[in-house]
C-alpha cells in the first residue's frame, strides 16, 4: 500500500466548473477518480486549495480505515471506443436528429454525451 504522500503525488484528474445558481457565483471541483472527493471556492485559486485539502483528507480517511484508493489511469489505457446497446426507438430518434443536424450518428452521440 502507498503512503499518503505517494497518493498525493499522483496525477489525479481535477474537474472544475464555474457555477451561478441561487446561492451565487462560485467554482465547483471534484477529483474524477475519487467518488465524493469534491469542494468549492469563490475563486479558482481558492477552489484548488480547498480541493487539495479535500484530497488530503479523503486519502487519509481511506488509509486509516484500510480502504482501497483508486489510482489515476494513463490516457493510453483507453481506446476511445465502446459498444452501447439501446432501444430501437432511441436509436431511431438519435439517427433522425443526427440527420437533421447534418452529422453522423457517432458525431451526434458524442455531442450529446459531452452535454451530460
Amino acid at each position: 500500500m502507498k503512503s499518503k504522500e505517494e497518493y498525493l503525488s499522483l496525477p489525479y484528474t481535477r474537474v472544475v466548473q464555474e457555477r451561478n445558481d441561487d446561492t451565487g457565483h462560485y467554482f465547483y471541483g471534484k477529483i474524477l477518480e475519487l467518488d465524493g472527493c469534491q469542494s468549492t471556492g469563490e475563486t479558482v485559486a481558492e477552489l484548488y486549495e480547498n480541493l487539495n485539502e479535500a484530497l488530503d483528507g479523503y486519502i487519509e480517511v481511506k488509509l486509516e480505515n484500510g480502504y482501497s484508493i483508486p489510482e489515476p489511469k494513463d490516457i493510453e489505457e483507453y481506446s476511445g471506443k465502446f459498444n452501447l446497446r439501446l432501444p430501437k426507438s432511441l436509436h431511431r430518434r438519435l439517427a433522425i436528429e443526427a440527420s437533421q443536424e447534418g452529422v453522423s450518428l457517432n458525431q451526434y452521440a458524442l455531442y450529446k454525451l459531452s452535454q451530460a
